[in-house]
């Protein structure tokens, strides 16, 4: 298996087994986000079970995040650098493609700050754009 594959593991203080370094290349391999479902056919005969909790670890430990589309399926894409333990950093636009039903990560297309009123307390935010992608449009 890739050494920077474990090297990114370890960064993010995630211990290496073999079943982590499985998902983490097959996320790495992702143009798109993609579904626990998907993840699953990508490596069979794994356990959906040891998946799950792997992706969870990798979520914990920032090195994912989880994208609601919609379709009431979650989606798993790669976090930015930033991201840690204590801190998601993903005030970017998701984009839903209506037509090949992927879901992409748009972090040069920030969130713009959204003024909450008297003690609200924002934890987290989310933007979904529902379309077309350049590979379906052409």
């Amino acid at each position: 298996m890739d050494l920077q594959i474990e090297k990114k593991l370890v960064e993010k203080k995630i211990n290496p087994t073999a079943m982590r370094m499985l998902v983490l290349d097959l996320l790495l391999k992702q143009h798109a986000a993609i579904s626990l479902s998907d993840i699953e056919k990508g490596l069979e005969p794994a356990d959906r079970t040891t998946i799950y909790r792997t992706l969870k670890t990798f979520e914990e430990n920032g090195l994912i995040h989880i994208i609601e589309d919609g379709t009431g399926t979650p989606k798993y894409a790669l976090c930015l650098e930033e991201c840690n333990v204590y801190k998601h950093s993903h005030v970017h636009v998701h984009f839903y493609c209506i037509t090949c039903k992927e879901t992409f990560c748009l972090p040069d297309s920030k969130i713009p700050d959204v003024l909450l009123p008297g003690n609200f307390t924002s934890m987290e935010m989310n933007l979904l754009v529902k379309g077309i992608c350049d590979k379906c449009k052409n």
